[in-house]
């Protein structure tokens, strides 16, 4: 009878909970870090659950704000809720305490706060599903719940404070690869994201750095890891395009040859490269690659014959000959 009894109370229980947070709020069981880096002032936040889509759920993150990220069964008003307490002047803490105290399903929650300074709050409630852990400390705040073992947090944090020096984001990577290399979550692996933004405000089209989301895949961590060294890839040929309007062909060949051996499948890297050669009277060196270029995609040898009379391929009429001749 005593069984029967508490097994009665405990359904009652779970019902009249669910009842305050289930309808709204899905059940985002995962392990995240919440970052700062002391040289840059960049804030992050980076996650990975087994979990559709949880890039639209627990990352928040403001340029000259800070970074929240608000898991186990989310209340994702919790994000810019704490990102609105911070611009009054909050602290983390003090912005983690309000939101808490007026949440009845706070029991449930497990939320982290960074600000512009690296000062951190984070919150693991009692009834979060095991294994559930956090460690904070200044510039960071590893969580995680129902984590298959019960050293995800160790891992993360270790690995962000062996990382210093690296961009946040590759630390941030690093920290969450490593979770996942101490168990990760126990129902294993559907979705990441990895959010950066600057530490002071910037024009609001442009406040992240790095805002990269795989919302499905068998390994979400490995396609994050691709989808970030693409964007180095990129950065490395924007500056490369800076350095040509400066007239830097040394600086642009130099951040070129970067972005090709990060995504040397990639035609157009391989493209602009060959043009800014060709530009560079280095035209003997193209000809191979735009030869190469041409015969897997003819594409380009169209888009090479309309770059003239714009102004962005400047080789003689000989040797433009030459080139569409490939």
């Amino acid at each position: 009878m005593k069984n029967l009894l508490l097994a009665s109370t405990l359904l009652i229980s779970f019902v009249s909970n669910a009842q305050v947070y289930k309808s709204k709020q899905p059940l985002v069981h995962t392990f995240s870090i919440v970052a700062r880096d002391e040289k840059t002032g960049e804030m992050a936040v980076g996650v990975q659950s087994h979990w559709f889509s949880v890039g639209t759920e627990v990352p928040w993150a403001e340029a000259g704000v800070g970074a929240v990220a608000t898991q186990s069964f989310v209340d994702k008003s919790y994000g810019p809720k704490a990102l609105a307490l911070l611009k009054k002047g909050f602290t983390p803490q003090q912005a983690l305490d309000s939101l808490t105290k007026a949440d009845p399903g706070r029991d449930v929650r497990q939320v982290a706060i960074i600000d512009t300074k690296g000062n951190t709050a984070v919150h693991t409630g009692k009834n979060c599903i095991q294994v559930a852990k956090n460690i904070n400390g200044y510039n960071f705040s590893v969580q995680s719940n129902m984590m298959l073992g019960d050293s995800v947090c160790e891992y993360m944090s270790r690995s962000f404070s062996q990382t210093a020096g690296k961009p946040l984001a590759e630390r941030v990577l690093l920290a969450l690869e490593a979770a996942q290399k101490a168990g990760g979550d126990i129902r294993g692996m559907q979705a990441a994201a990895i959010i950066v933004v600057p530490g002071i405000i910037t024009e609001s089209w442009n406040n992240h750095s790095v805002d990269l989301r795989v919302d499905d895949s068998p390994q979400p961590l490995k396609e994050l890891r691709r989808l970030y060294n693409v964007q180095t890839a990129y950065q490395h040929m924007n500056k490369g395009d800076l350095a040509v309007e400066k007239n830097d062909m040394n600086l642009a060949m130099n951040e070129y040859n970067a972005a090709m051996k990060l995504f040397p499948a990639n035609l157009e890297m391989q493209y602009w490269t060959a043009i800014t050669l060709a530009n560079n009277k280095q035209v003997l060196k193209a000809l191979p690659m735009l030869k190469s270029i041409f015969s897997k995609n003819r594409n380009w040898k169209e888009l090479t014959r309309r770059l003239p009379p714009v102004g962005l391929l400047t080789v003689s009429r000989e040797d433009l000959v030459k080139i569409l001749a490939l």
